[in-house]
């Protein structure tokens, strides 16, 4: 346990760092090879690369419409139920984002407009991992196919002989996902953005990933022209609060349910209570044991500070210093201090909320800002598929009336074509 009030500033700093990532210089080249690879050799690389990293010997690339189209067949009733629901929730809470044309005429004949148009060609990423990830495909896909994006091209890696999770297909499936790629890492990320025989270019790229496909979209994002990516997204990590009254087994289980998800994730108990801290040790230790990822939480656990502060007060501002992917707020009054916090990816207010429920079907999305990265990015959202782009109309008075502002602008900066465009208008219509 770690008393907050006993640690030097630069103690407190080093008690919220993330895990060090690898060196990146040497993680940047070995990626850059993988780029420059897939734009030489196309779909061949990807099967090479497919080989090399996950066993996978197979010569198909792309998944068959008709594979897609009998998924829902392979799906227990439950699962298929826990799907729909989930699917519907995420669309109802996102389509309340769908833009509207905005129109201001910001002076009499001057008429300007915000138009918003999809991103037409979207590509999203999802991690095969340990586990398969229905729910990764559905955050992104439900989200691009409610902005109507024309092209949506799904990539997931699939290792040795296994068969795509049928779970994966039918939410695809759901999505509209027009293209389905077998193919996985920093490669399928190189082919997304540039485009190969069977990989359609797309223009954005979205979706978490290890160190490879971070820097891969990121590089991608520098050379690939008119390509863009989501965000910048790390290993997960979850921050809760907690006072006396908080629940120790739910502390313990909503700690344990993130650090599962690798051993780079990160787990933060911050509370003003020692016996609830010492409590949920113990429900950590005795949890553990029931978990098929134990080994997994464990490595994770190494990394995760308990904190005790003297006020839930302190927390918050232990909370914004840190600026969690995800926060969970289990105190007497965490309705009343919500507006407290910033710097946080999504966050998940009383004793009843854990954050399984964001990652699975409440509705908001589970792709957050990672590793500090809360402070300048925000959560995916609908917004993240459409452009914006702007409209004007001016009519002569209104030129007229707005020439008082451009010419002497225009002079001032020695722009002489820029107000001759408005002058020669302007004599024309002889105004």
């Amino acid at each position: 346990m770690n008393v907050w009030s006993q640690l030097s500033a630069a103690q407190q700093d080093a008690l919220l760092a993330r895990p060090a990532q690898q060196d990146q210089s040497a993680l940047q080249a070995r990626v850059q090879t993988i780029i420059d690879t897939v734009k030489e050799k196309g779909d061949k690389a990807l099967l090479d690369f497919n080989q090399q990293f996950d066993n996978n010997q197979s010569e198909q690339l792309i998944v068959p419409q008709s594979e897609i189209d009998d998924s829902q067949s392979l799906l227990s009733a439950e699962l298929k139920t826990a799907i729909d629901i989930a699917f519907n929730n995420i669309t109802k809470f996102h389509q309340a984002q769908l833009p509207v044309t905005k129109s201001i005429e910001t002076q009499p004949g001057v008429c300007c407009e915000l138009r918003y148009q999809p991103i037409q060609s979207v590509g999203i990423y999802v991690p095969g991992g340990t586990a398969p990830l229905p729910s990764s495909v559905l955050m992104q896909g439900a989200l691009a196919k409610l902005s109507g994006a024309q092209t949506i091209v799904l990539a997931t890696p699939v290792k040795g002989d296994m068969a795509i999770n049928p779970a994966i297909l039918y939410a695809a499936k759901l999505c509209g996902v027009t293209t389905l790629i077998k193919s996985g890492g920093a490669g399928v990320i190189a082919a997304m953005a540039f485009g190969t025989g069977s990989v359609p270019k797309v223009n954005k790229i979205f979706g978490p990933g290890n160190s490879y496909v971070t820097m891969a979209k990121q590089l991608v994002a520098q050379q690939a022209q008119g390509v863009a990516i989501d965000m910048p997204a790390g290993p997960s990590e979850v921050l809760v609060i907690a006072d006396k009254g908080a629940n120790p087994a739910f502390v313990a289980a909503d700690l344990l349910s993130q650090a599962e998800h690798g051993e780079d994730s990160q787990v933060v108990l911050v509370s003003n209570c020692e016996t609830l801290i010492n409590e949920t040790k113990r429900e950590i230790d005795a949890q553990l044991s029931t978990l098929s990822r134990k080994a997994i939480a464990q490595k994770a656990l190494l990394n995760s500070p308990f904190i005790l502060v003297d006020s839930i007060e302190r927390a918050i501002e232990v909370s914004n210093q840190y600026g969690p992917e995800h926060l969970i707020v289990q105190t007497r009054n965490a309705a009343d201090i919500v507006d407290k916090f910033y710097n946080v990816g999504s966050l998940f207010v009383g004793d009843y909320t854990p954050e399984s429920a964001g990652d699975y079907a409440s509705g908001t999305n589970h792709v957050l800002p990672t590793y500090g990265y809360s402070q300048v990015y925000s959560a995916l959202n609908l917004m993240d598929f459409f452009r914006t782009y702007t409209v004007q109309t001016i009519s002569k008075s209104g030129l007229a009336q707005l020439a008082n502002s451009i010419l002497p602008l225009a002079e001032a900066e020695g722009l002489d074509a820029h107000a001759n465009a408005v002058s020669i208008r302007l004599q024309e219509a002889k105004l």
